[in-house]
């Protein structure tokens, strides 16, 4: 049906103008009218988001560069007849498809996260009584009654509300339930300020409501960032981009040297087509480097289980490389940098400021004045009325379960509750002794509670007033002084300390208090109006975790920036930023600042300021992309709905575990167990230690193929027979090069892994540096391997089986003296840490020395690759050639030391 009112602009509308614009009544809609509704807009339900069908999210799994050349190999490998490698490639190819699949399919449950916050059912008032409804019935236009722990089912213009309070953290990331009312607010409020409105999946923790429906189903907040997060694409890790490069690169690198090879032995050599096609496809299999996806694979793999033992659990095997390229963390807030347990800081006295330390619900903690802690606070006259008031005057339950402190109620007044209890009062005690009689709930049209409360002593009861600090003002003429009487109130002086407290982030509230007339029974308003006398101010915080700040430090030093972006107030933002140590924190920057920005200015300022308040999920998703479109790789935390979308676009999502929504979890590719922001700084680390020891294993498998393409260009130019046979080749490729190779998965962390920056995103795979390393290593297992060949055949007059063996076992060795010398980019490998110091390399090199032993030895392997025994004097000659080039390669390491790379 047509509205009046825009949509966006129902929180400005009054009530009665949003009824009119519904065609609703105070008294609910009639029966027929709702079913008419109901067709009309279909049911309060998100729309499901159209998927792919199983067989393409499996397709696609081959749609990967590592897949494609593991698909390669596995084809030559066939075709040459070697059946059980070509069974481990295809394994190899199959497992990995499975997994993506797998992952992919779990993906896929993030809008379904986000479709379980709808209620289940609501009240609703049709033809003026109240009946209870499927959620998935209500329509716009139906008053919903609001109870206390009632999960709102659709979006709401309230009508009516006594001390409603609503817990928002999920959509709006507010860290305190919202005071909500019937009066409209400017139509330019922001989403998380829009008091007339009560949001889908969101929940009452105080007061009673009604309200009209105003949108359901994908119209409401949460449905539109369902819409958002099913539009959202994802990106390419930095890895799989630079693998995809370096495939490309190195299929045609492989392809024009083959073809290069074929014309030479074809034209040059005068070799028959047929003998050059066989050489070319050798010259093939020796230049891919079969093993590496694999390694790939089982390094992330190894990172995974390395970083779950740090509670870091990985959703997405690439996420574990990106991580160690990330350059901006994008934080939220509440429950993320800080705890999400609203904490006494501090008390405002006339005689000066309490700071109240512990934090949590737990009621262990000090108190100190003036830096000295307090030994028994209860003796502090003014402090012991002040805590004894804020408790009596409270609601809130706390109470310890399984070993945690758990809250029943308002966080705010958990916090007062727990700040009585680290001064040593029981507050059941308490509660008890000061048995209330009446009182005042607070409602945001006064802004207070107040409560009439049994004397002790059996004397004339007393009234406690708490609340925001200028309406308790208004109703003081008084001010409690510690050793003396009763004095006038001061409010410039007092309005003062508020401005001191509030600057340091922390909500405030004062606190009153009154004698009661003896036979005062029922409170009303009038009893204490302007009668007061203020006892002190009370500031409330939401700390940051006790590891967040050496956490923050640490990934500054590490050249990876922190931004906090949280749907909280600006002030409170911006004093949690400082305290982090943040370096933009000062100039905290609202959405709504953020919305008067193009994408230009804000991809500018995005850089310099390091907090943003009043966040919605546009405006995360946008400060996303706005660091990603300037060459920063991001990670995005969270634990709200709300954040769904920018974990989802982000390079690396990071969700809460413990407090984090489905939706969040399912976004992400990350998942922390322990909630600690402390986790993502190891989490970094460990990135870090994965991408360089790919990069290690990739810069020891490359020289083996490197080598072996080499020998066979070198044999084919001399017109020589080919020194190693294809399949001897797939041998040492898919046996010795990746159980070698993957020993160096298995590396520490170097020294200096948290120190240096973060690399750039499109570094490439293979720097200059590496290049000349391959190709200088390369070049020595040439040297080594063919010179050994052609010693054997042209001067020892050895038979080609004895030869080709000798060939391969001398490539080996090399390769497992050149393995200790890969551990370390630049620094020596000469060392007994170097040599000796790695359990997975000692085992990795017995193994090999077993495996080559059969390969040599062993009739059956004889056979299957054309191999012979080796006397002694074959072996002492392997040794002879395989130490030099060992040599070689640390003497170049030392020139490079030396001249300061």
């Amino acid at each position: 049906m047509p509205l009046d009112i825009h949509p966006t602009a129902w929180h400005a509308a009054s009530p009665e103008e949003a009824l009119d614009g519904l065609a609703a009544a105070p008294g609910g809609l009639a029966e027929a009218d709702a079913a008419e509704r109901l067709r009309s807009h279909g049911p309060n339900s998100l729309p499901e988001a159209a998927r792919r069908p199983a067989w393409r999210r499996l397709v696609a799994q081959f749609d990967n560069v590592l897949i494609l050349v593991l698909l390669a190999a596995g084809v030559v490998t066939l075709l040459l007849g070697h059946w059980v490698d070509a069974g481990v490639i295809f394994g190899v190819v199959l497992i990995n498809a499975l997994i993506g699949f797998i992952q992919e399919g779990k993906a896929e449950k993030a809008l379904d996260s986000i479709r379980t916050m709808l209620s289940p059912e609501a009240v609703v008032l049709r033809d003026g009584r109240r009946r209870r409804i499927k959620a998935v019935e209500v329509v716009p236009g139906d008053v919903v009654v609001i109870e206390p722990g009632d999960r709102i089912p659709a979006d709401l213009r309230l009508l009516r509300a006594r001390g409603l309070r609503v817990q928002e953290a999920a959509l709006t990331g507010e860290s305190l339930p919202v005071d909500k009312a019937a009066a409209p607010v400017a139509a330019d409020t922001p989403l998380a300020e829009r008091t007339s409105l009560a949001f889908a999946g969101t929940t009452a923790v105080q007061g009673h409501g009604e309200g009209v429906v105003v949108a359901t189903g994908a119209a409401t907040e949460i449905g539109r960032i369902s819409q958002m997060l099913s539009t959202v694409e994802t990106l390419d890790t930095p890895l799989l981009r630079q693998l995809a490069a370096f495939g490309r690169l190195l299929t045609g690198a492989i392809l024009a040297v083959a073809t290069l090879a074929f014309v030479i032995g074809v034209v040059g050599r005068g070799y028959s087509m047929a003998a050059m096609f066989l050489a070319a496809v050798g010259l093939a299999v020796a230049a891919i480097p079969e093993g590496l996806p694999a390694v790939v694979t089982i390094t992330l793999a190894i990172g995974v289980k390395r970083m779950a033992g740090r509670n870091a659990i990985i959703r997405r095997l690439p996420a574990v490389e990106t991580l160690g390229s990330v350059s901006v963390i994008c934080s939220d807030k509440t429950g993320t940098l800080t705890r999400n347990e609203m904490t006494l800081a501090a008390c405002a006295l006339a005689d000066g400021e309490v700071a109240v330390e512990g934090v949590g619900y737990g009621p262990e903690g000090t108190f100190r004045r003036d830096g000295a802690g307090l030994d028994d606070p209860m003796a502090d006259p003014l402090l012991a009325r002040l805590l004894v008031a804020g408790c009596v005057c409270a609601d809130a339950l706390v109470d310890q379960r399984d070993g945690r402190w758990t809250i029943t109620g308002d966080p705010t007044e958990a916090a007062l509750v727990v700040g009585a209890g680290k001064a040593g009062l029981a507050p059941e005690t308490l509660r008890r002794e000061h048995r209330r009689l009446d009182a005042i709930p607070f409602e945001s049209e006064h802004a207070y509670m107040a409560t009439l409360d049994a004397d002790p002593d059996g004397g004339r009861p007393n009234i406690h007033v708490k609340g925001a600090p200028e309406v308790i003002f208004a109703l003081c003429d008084r001010e409690a002084r510690a050793n003396a009487a009763d004095a006038p109130f001061d409010a410039a002086a007092w309005r003062a300390r508020v401005e001191s407290l509030s600057r340091r982030g922390m909500r405030v509230l004062a606190l009153a208090e009154r004698a009661g007339a003896p036979d005062e029974l029922r409170l009303r308003q009038a009893d204490f109006d302007g009668s007061l006398t203020l006892i002190g101010l009370v500031g409330l915080l939401d700390p940051p975790r006790e590891e967040t700040v050496a956490a923050v430090h640490r990934c500054l030093r590490a050249g990876v920036r922190v931004k906090m972006i949280t749907g909280d107030h600006a002030l409170t933002a911006a004093a949690i930023g400082e305290r982090l140590g943040l370096p933009g924190a000062a100039g905290a920057l609202t959405g709504r600042e953020v919305d008067g920005l193009d994408d230009a200015a804000l991809r500018t300022v995005v850089q310099e300021v390091d907090v943003f308040a009043r966040a919605t999920p546009e405006h995360k998703l946008r400060l996303v992309q706005a660091l990603q479109a300037d060459g920063s790789v991001v990670a995005m935390t969270g634990d709200g709905v709300n954040d769904a979308p920018a974990l989802k676009r982000a390079d690396v999502g990071v969700a809460m575990g413990v407090q984090g929504t489905d939706a969040a979890k399912e976004a992400a590719e990350m998942v922390l167990a322990d909630d600690n922001f402390a986790s993502i700084a190891a989490a970094v680390e460990e990135g870090r230690t994965v991408y360089d020891n790919i990069k290690k294993a990739i810069l020891f498998i490359l020289p083996t193929n490197g080598g072996q393409a080499l020998t066979i260009l070198a044999a084919i130019a001399a017109g020589m027979v080919l020194p190693i046979t294809a399949v001897q080749i797939l041998w040492v490729n898919m046996i010795t090069a990746v159980t070698l190779a993957l020993a160096l998965a298995f590396e520490p962390a170097e020294r200096t892994v948290m120190t240096r920056p973060p690399r750039r995103a499109a570094e490439p795979l293979l720097s200059g540096f590496l290049l000349w390393r391959v190709g200088f290593v390369s070049v020595l297992m040439l040297l080594a391997v063919f010179g050994l060949f052609v010693w054997e055949i042209r001067t020892q007059g050895t038979d080609l089986a004895t030869a080709r063996t000798a060939a391969v076992n001398m490539l080996v060795a090399v390769e497992i003296l050149y393995l200790f010398s890969a551990r370390y980019l630049t620094a020596s490998a000469l060392t007994a840490e170097g040599l000796f110091g790695s359990r997975p390399v000692l085992i990795a090199v017995a193994l090999t020395i077993v495996a080559q032993a059969a390969f040599t030895y062993l009739p059956a392997l004889n056979v299957l690759f054309g191999t012979a025994p080796l006397e002694p004097r074959h072996w002492l000659l392997i040794v002879c050639l395989a130490v030099p080039a060992f040599l070689a390669v640390e003497a170049e390491k030392a020139l490079l030391r030396r001249r300061g790379g």
